[in-house]
């Protein structure tokens, strides 16, 4: 029998949060033990009884039983949550109370309260972002290693110190505290990160699904929450958007499939459509931020017909915009290859060379590659297989590999 890997990442993040609401954020590694408990009695009794109709609700309900007899064993012994320590030692009152906590509406909450506790302001942003992935993802060591091309040492003390501050804050983070902005900032920027990872990064596609899955879903959670500001629905925008063309990221074969060669009758017209209302309901107000203008120029291609018919001009202009607000190499090399879209390869060329900070792209595959692309379409095919060799040379990942060795074949025939 096979367990739906979803199920259990899905599940986590919301169990866990349930859990700290009654044990309190200092005993988080108590509630993440009881949470893998509920895991490993699953795969015992599943196994034998098979899967139940509604293995969430399951979950949800040894995980409930646990915690109460955590709370009956340990109340004389160990602190839990300061919000919840009258209500917890008395019999009469532990149930209700549990019940409540294990509520569909509390845990969304508590989730909300969880992703801002992680995004502490004394924690740095590669810390906050491993704490979302582990805790409200449910993701291991070792696959955040992977999805971030970093050891699992590395990963594993940045997991270590983040859950240190945050035993040390005694509770999670208060919704209507006065530093709600800055971490709200914070937030939009950790599940972004997350959903870059998946849509972007050199992970295999499995993994790089539940990234993106995780971090449309924890987006949507700020969405409904009483504090939804425009730009948190434009980064909903650009992730619905992006997420519409998934279906075309891998071929038949599993190998890449650029968006220039996508069939584009594949793409979702859901999340498409999803995302266009998203981007509608991101414009009040008078602030132009990254993701809107992100947004935008995903609305550029998914309302597009065809590559021949794509807005060029209008979709520079936005990286243009781009650039005022969030200059850096990555926005400039997709700059430059709408540039050589729209005006062709050796204009194109020409923006790639006056790219500045050239050198932070260096490591990454897809600077020599956009090269070796516009030189072979101006025909220059020898330098365009050395950049594509150098490309190869660089992959991240089997599937950008495939993709990049694929090319080079291509132009050397």
């Amino acid at each position: 029998m096979q367990l739906s890997e979803h199920l259990f990442r899905h599940e986590s993040g919301r169990l866990v949060a349930a859990l700290t609401r009654i044990f309190g954020v200092h005993n988080l590694t108590l509630a993440e033990d009881v949470v893998q408990d509920a895991f490993c009695r699953a795969l015992e009794v599943w196994k034998v009884k098979g899967i139940p109709d509604n293995p969430a609700a399951w979950l949800m309900a040894v995980a409930k039983h646990r915690a109460l007899d955590i709370v009956r064993r340990e109340q004389t012994a160990r602190t839990f949550a300061p919000a919840l320590s009258r209500m917890l030692t008395s019999e009469w009152t532990l149930v209700p109370t549990i019940e409540h906590a294990f509520a569909m509406s509390t845990i969304q909450d508590e989730q909300l309260r969880m992703m801002f506790s992680c995004c502490d302001p004394r924690l740095g942003e590669e810390v906050q972002v491993a704490l979302v992935l582990n805790i409200l993802c449910g993701f291991g060591a070792a696959e955040i290693a992977s999805a971030f091309l970093t050891s699992r040492a590395a990963v594993e003390k940045r997991i270590a110190r983040g859950k240190k501050t945050l035993a040390e804050s005694k509770q999670l983070f208060d919704l209507g505290d006065a530093e709600f902005g800055p971490r709200l900032s914070a937030v939009r920027r950790a599940v972004y990160l997350l959903f870059n990872e998946g849509y972007h990064g050199s992970s295999e596609a499995t993994v790089q699904q539940q990234l993106c899955g995780e971090a449309m879903r924890l987006t949507m959670l700020l969405i409904e929450s009483p504090a939804a500001m425009p730009q948190t629905y434009a980064l909903a925008a650009l992730m619905y958007l992006q997420a519409a063309r998934l279906p075309t990221r891998l071929d038949a074969s599993g190998d890449l499939s650029p968006l220039l060669e996508q069939d584009r009758s594949r793409w979702d017209g859901q999340l498409l459509e999803r995302g266009l209302r998203l981007l509608e309901q991101s414009a009040t107000g008078d602030a132009v931020s990254a993701y809107h203008v992100e947004a935008a120029i995903a609305a550029a291609h998914a309302t597009a017909p065809s590559v021949q018919e794509t807005n060029w001009n209008a979709i520079v202009g936005l990286y243009d915009r781009l650039m005022a607000i969030a200059p850096s190499p990555v926005v400039e090399l997709n700059r430059a290859i709408a540039i050589g879209q729209r005006d062709g390869p050796e204009r194109g060329l020409e923006a790639l060379r006056s790219i500045a900070n050239a050198s932070r792209l260096e490591r990454y595959p897809f600077y020599p590659a956009a090269i070796g692309e516009l030189e072979s379409r101006c025909g220059n095919l020898e330098a365009a297989r050395r950049h594509f060799s150098s490309a190869a040379a660089l992959a991240r990942s089997a599937v950008e590999r495939r993709f990049l060795e694929a090319r080079l074949r291509t132009i050397a025939s």
